[in-house]
């Protein structure tokens, strides 16, 4: 049900961006965090970025903060030099020793200005520069660091930086101070204490994740001092002192975001301190308050629960390799996602580069796992867009420590080029290079042998064996003088046999893939002998 709710939010949410009145649709960083020339674009309502420690995640978010003037902030509540501070050492006083010195008491005046011998942060020349729909139309905006921070609206005059609410929060710290460190402060607020009852907007947001039902919540104040209260239906009744993590943190955002209107929300570690099925239905309440207050949402997470709860246009995935480059990489698909988040498990994860490959290897692994005897589960296949991306999926196996459990499933024209020593360097292990039969696309072999095998194939497609044999000499005649290359030519004869019958061209793949591997004389075999050995080497390990 939550699955195909958020399938319905993103349809309506992918054709709200187009009226919402305010949209941040791209940022472009230089010279910030080690970051050379980082642009990142935003497609969707609710975007989560996602990648490695150091990636950049936070720091995307964080100048997105930067983008607009906020209502009722301070000045530099949301500009660079407040949410990208630089180090500067302070005077050092007479008994501290410099660095590299004997330590002890060192005559001279009682202070010392620490001036060039101090650990500083780099501060080089930055860039900050925004592109966004403003009810007035699309507008750009710089932020550039030289000496100190200022504004430019590339040679606009009387432009001014765009006014919009925006919303700031680590969700592991949301509502900090509030708590060990914070938690002496708030034991005791002033009788003259004021109480602020949430809303049913904002009880109903937590309780749709939370494990218990709220009879009051109310935010006690007092002297600036802020501590939630909770009483459950049932009579249990205490201070957000005593609440679990994750039950604060949703408590305080929906205290916070809850009646947010057309604002721009950024959460850092959405998923910290939830439970996955907390972190589903928290995207699942996000994405509808996003629809019904005009929100544009940006979180970073490093959960696959959160990942899945947006389509692939609404991902980001970021990318620091070893020479510090930050880069956005395509969205990741099934296989490869769950492999660099935490998803991979014990499975024999095999990547190849499209449907047609997968449904000839899952007809291949139909007869191999039961002449095995090998749990289908035990196997999964994903597929990309192409060979040529695969050194770069190898490196981040490598890097995140997956590398061992992957077999890579090429094309057979591919054979005899370099691609399995570029995955080879990539990996920096020997990784398992596949190849699958055929000298073309896996349509031209899959098309050739369901031409030679139409009386095994026939029964299983629905249709008399002369039917079939007859449907695909009509097919080749009209299709085999096309200007096409054999590859495009198979594709589309393909699709031309299967769909009238009501199948899939990969299901056909796969059907194929089948009838081959009982075959002992079909050129499928050295590939199942090839598969075979991964699938013991990796029952073995």
């Amino acid at each position: 049900m939550i699955e195909r709710r958020l399938r319905k939010l993103a349809e309506h949410l992918q054709a709200k961006k187009a009226h919402m009145p305010h949209f941040l649709s791209k940022i472009r960083l230089q010279g910030i965090r080690g970051i050379d020339d980082l642009r990142v674009t935003f497609d969707y309502p609710v975007t989560v970025i996602a990648g490695g420690n150091a990636s950049g995640k936070s720091t995307v978010l964080f100048a997105a903060a930067c983008a607009y003037k906020v209502p009722g902030a301070g000045v530099r509540d949301f500009a660079p030099s407040t949410l990208f501070p630089g180090y500067r050492p302070g005077p050092r006083r007479v008994d501290e020793a410099p660095p590299g010195s004997a330590a002890g008491p060192r005559p001279g005046p009682s202070l010392a200005a620490a001036g060039g011998r101090g650990r500083a942060d780099e501060r080089g020349a930055a860039v900050m520069e925004f592109d966004y729909s403003t009810p007035d139309g699309w507008t750009t905006m710089r932020w550039r660091r030289s000496k100190g921070w200022s504004r430019s609206f590339l040679g606009r005059r009387d432009a001014t930086q765009p006014e919009r609410a925006v919303y700031l929060r680590t969700i592991a710290h949301v509502g900090e101070p509030v708590g060990v460190r914070g938690a002496p402060g708030r034991r005791r607020l002033n009788a003259a204490r004021r109480e602020t009852p949430l809303t049913s907007w904002q009880i109903d947001f937590a309780q749709r994740m939370l494990p218990f039902r709220y009879s009051e919540v109310v935010d006690l104040s007092s002297d600036g001092k802020k501590l939630l209260f909770a009483v459950q239906e049932g009579g249990a009744a205490y201070s957000e002192l005593h609440m679990a993590a994750g039950e604060r943190a949703i408590l305080r955002l929906s205290q916070e975001i809850a009646h947010v209107d057309g604002a721009l929300v950024l959460i850092d570690d959405v998923e910290a301190g939830l439970h996955p099925w907390v972190q589903q239905l928290l995207m699942l309440q996000l994405q509808q308050l996003a629809l019904q207050n005009d929100l544009q949402i940006v979180v970073t997470t490093h959960s696959p629960i959160v990942l899945d709860s947006v389509p692939s246009y609404a991902k980001v995935f970021l990318d620091r390799d070893e020479t510090g480059r930050v880069t956005v990489r395509r969205p990741y698909r099934d296989l490869v996602q769950d492999a660099l988040y935490g998803r991979a498990g014990e499975a024999l994860n095999l990547l190849c580069e499209d449907d047609a490959a997968e449904g000839v290897l899952q007809g291949v692994f139909d007869h191999l796992l039961t002449r095995q005897g090998v749990r289908r589960e035990a196997v999964r296949i994903g597929r990309d867009t192409g060979a040529d991306e695969f050194p770069m999926h190898a490196a981040a196996f490598r890097k995140f420590g997956r590398i061992g459990n992957f077999v890579f499933v090429i094309d057979g024209d591919k054979r005899g080029s370099d691609i399995e020593q570029r995955i080879a360097r990539a990996a920096e292990a020997e990784v398992p290079v596949l190849f699958l039969p055929g000298g073309n696309a896996p349509e031209v072999w899959v098309w050739d042998r369901l031409r030679r095998r139409a009386a095994a194939a026939a029964p299983e497609l629905g249709i008399d064996p002369d039917d079939l044999a007859e449907r695909m000499r009509r097919l080749d005649a009209i299709y085999d003088s096309a200007s096409d290359g054999p590859s495009e030519i198979a594709k589309v004869k393909l699709r031309g046999l299967s769909e009238p019958l009501g199948w899939d061209p990969p299901d056909v793949c796969r059907l194929v893939g089948r009838l081959e591997a009982v075959r002992t004389d079909s050129d499928v075999q050295p590939l199942m002998r090839d598969l075979e050995i991964a699938l013991e080497r990796w029952r073995s390990e």
